[in-house]
């Protein structure tokens, strides 16, 4: 349908080098289709496993966990959260699906046949994106922090401190583990970082203004962001090397093959 580049302004990475620390590569994709979203769902996690969407939801009493049609955008099954619980990030990782919660301290654990819960794992800092590298948990809190954890306890494993050459890089939020680098939506912007886990450099960064306007017909207005209506959404298809895009109270998700 389209291809898009970062290349603009300047938390997209193309200020001067500082430090001898390389500014993030903009990283070009292509936007291969746009399917409809619900406008109801405060996307807050997205995962694509076994041929299968799967989404989690936030906000108190509106919180749920969503196995969606993304062709249609039609929910197939859906589980509702303590209407106490606010909905954070999602991941799955041998069949078992994480979902973080936000202020709540608690993951919730499900198995992945049958979506139902199995139990709740303490978790002693605030819950907003989560993936997996086939062997630990990453989970981020809103800071410039990354977390591998161990997923049978949560139990820290170490701490990757995420920068670029300006510094530390704050508002990491929902997460998507692809081809060895960590991918992460930064909070209340158009960007996708693109971040290597060994050493929690910002190496590229995928600018979506342009292909929201384009393709989705969303634009970011102080409206928008003051309501959460944010890009907040990542899932990877590694079979077909698709990447999928969506925010929260989005009415498009974007199917994105990266160049």
């Amino acid at each position: 349908m389209g291809a898009c580049n970062s290349n603009n302004e300047a938390s997209s990475g193309n200020e001067a080098t500082t430090n001898r620390i390389p500014a993030p590569s903009p990283v070009s994709y292509s936007v291969l289709n746009v399917f409809p979203h619900d406008t109801l769902a405060f996307t807050q996690g997205l995962v694509f496993y076994q041929n299968r969407m799967y989404e989690g939801t936030g906000q108190k009493k509106a919180s749920t966990l969503r196995m969606v049609d993304y062709e249609t955008g039609k929910v197939e099954k859906k589980v509702d959260l303590d209407p106490e619980l606010f909905g954070e990030g999602i991941t799955i990782m041998n069949d078992t699906l994480y979902q973080l919660t936000w202020e709540d301290h608690i993951v919730l654990v499900y198995s992945i046949k049958d979506m139902k819960l199995v139990r709740k794992i303490y978790w002693n800092r605030e819950g907003w994106g989560i993936t997996h590298d086939n062997e630990n948990l990453i989970v981020s809190d809103g800071t410039d922090k990354l977390y591998f954890v161990h997923p049978g306890d949560f139990k820290l494993i170490k701490t990757v401190s995420v920068y670029n050459q300006l510094g530390p890089v704050n508002n990491l939020n929902e997460l998507e583990y692809i081809n060895g680098f960590i991918y992460a939506n930064q909070w209340e912007t158009n960007y996708i970082l693109k971040i290597d886990p060994g050493s929690g450099r910002v190496t590229g960064i995928l600018d979506f203004t342009n292909a929201l306007k384009k393709f989705a017909n969303i634009n970011y207005d102080r409206k928008a962001i003051t309501e959460g209506a944010v890009l907040n959404g990542i899932a990877w298809d590694s079979a077909t090397n698709r990447m999928f895009v969506t925010g929260k109270l989005w009415p498009r998700l974007l199917e994105v093959r990266i160049d």
